[in-house]
């Protein structure tokens, strides 16, 4: 699917906030205006998914451009970072601490159904942007909020990003990266990802009790409880199984700290949410003869099919053995099944174990997926072209609602070539845009 880099016209963004503009009334979104006031991942695709669905969203960015601009190699005034999560957005330069942005901020407001906001803690009380100071002028807005830690207790007030929360939370842990023995997370930013797929979640949710009761409400979530529900296996203690194997752990790991006891010896000993032998031999990845792939056989009966196409026996499968005995037989089968493993491509065990209903896949790297036949099927990727940087290409949208409810939306346009019609729609004469542009409260391009 391809995206041409277009140029709204003055009259096209005029429309779209009221009407939806540019999309049809398939789409979820469509008639709803999101105000943003977001930086690097979590609130920036929240309003891109809400984007996709239609909504117009005027993204508020200091006069530099917000920090995902700067961030890696830049073409122009955007990032790889950039482009991939801000789909959608129309962007005003705005200085909230000028003494003109209060009387900005009110005109955007009143054409406003929702707010988001992933700002440094207590920025936005302090810029009246909090739920509790716009909810008694705009009863039915809808004010989203992203923080690190949470809103209460004692962390509540601290700065946190997804590689500290990842850290603060278990997940860096749990996903067992790792480089000289210290733990990472140098991948994605899982957390905030998740926390945008969360706060989208609960923006939908308020609209659609809008439609019921029409008032407006608070929409809080966390990096925190994103990355806790990223590893919602481990998060469960059951009293009867897990309280005495917790407790000895968490005595062990305070002693090993004290000792100094190296990283990768506390991690290995961490307690895991799934049986040993389903970890060591069904349920795992495996070496091949020219790279690797992994197996999902949690079932008694694919394991049962998995020995069949392996010939193997199981004797641990035995109901009447004991836990002992079970586990009795598992470092033997484990060889057997990383020699049969390994003495094929991975090609040849993909096609044999798919052939027999098995779940597998070798192991990808994430940019084989481009260009992945299965996910261009899927209209996964769209592609576009930039200015500056050329063609390129980014995720679409992240769900289908029949043919036309999401769909991708329009790239930005460049960085403060859109303040003139925003400020337009907003209710301000051509007068009153070119004193605010004078005035340094907004930046524009030359005209």
């Amino acid at each position: 699917m391809d995206r041409s880099y277009s140029r709204f016209s003055r009259d096209a963004l005029l429309q779209a906030a009221p009407s939806g503009g540019l999309v049809t009334d398939e789409q979820p979104f469509d008639g709803i205006t999101v105000l943003e006031f977001g930086q690097f991942v979590a609130v920036p695709y929240a309003a891109q998914l809400l984007a996709d669905g239609g909504a117009f969203v005027v993204k508020v960015e200091p006069h530099e451009g917000e920090a995902a601009r700067h961030t890696g190699y830049r073409w122009a005034d955007v990032t790889r970072h950039f482009l991939s999560r801000n789909r959608g957005t129309h962007s005003l330069p705005l200085a909230l601490r000028h003494e003109r942005a209060p009387a900005v901020l009110e005109s955007l407001l009143e054409k406003t159904d929702v707010v988001l906001t992933n700002l440094r803690p207590g920025l936005a009380s302090q810029f009246g942007l909090d739920y509790e100071s716009l909810a008694e002028r705009y009863p039915k807005i809808i004010v989203g909020n992203v923080t690190a830690f949470g809103d209460e207790g004692p962390d509540a007030g601290l700065p946190g990003m997804d590689q500290v929360v990842q850290a603060h939370s278990g997940l860096m842990a749990m996903n067992g990266g790792m480089r000289d023995g210290r733990p990472i997370a140098e991948g994605s930013p899982i957390s905030d990802f998740m926390c945008a797929a969360l706060l989208a979640y609960g923006v939908a949710s308020a609209l659609f009790r809008r439609k019921r009761t029409g008032r407006g409400g608070r929409v809080d979530t966390s990096l925190l409880m994103s990355a806790l529900i990223l590893q919602s296996n481990l998060m469960v203690r059951v009293q009867d199984g897990d309280a005495e194997k917790h407790s000895d752990y968490l005595d062990w790991l305070a002693e090993a700290r004290g000792a100094g006891i190296p990283y990768a010896e506390q991690a290995g000993r961490m307690p895991s949410s799934r049986p040993a032998r389903v970890v060591s031999l069904y349920y795992r990845t495996f070496t091949t003869k020219d790279s690797a792939i992994a197996i999902a056989c949690p079932s008694i009966g694919l394991r049962k099919r998995l020995l069949g196409v392996l010939d193997l026996q199981d004797p641990g499968l035995d109901p009447n053995l004991s836990e002992d005995e079970r586990h009795s037989h598992d470092q033997a089968l484990q060889l057997q099944f990383e020699a049969l493993f390994a003495s094929e491509s991975t090609e040849h065990w993909e096609a044999l174990l798919r052939e027999n209903g098995i779940p597998v896949s070798r192991v990808r790297f994430p940019i084989e997926l481009i260009d992945n036949e299965q996910a261009a099927a899927n209209d996964l990727f769209v592609h576009a072209d930039h200015p500056e940087a050329g063609p390129f290409t980014v995720l679409g949208s992240a769900l289908k609602l029949d043919e036309k409810g999401f769909v991708p939306a329009p790239f930005p346009l460049p960085f403060l070539s859109e303040t003139r019609e925003i400020l337009a729609w907003a209710g301000f004469s051509q007068e009153a845009i070119e004193d605010a542009i004078n005035s340094g409260v907004v930046a524009a391009s030359p005209l």
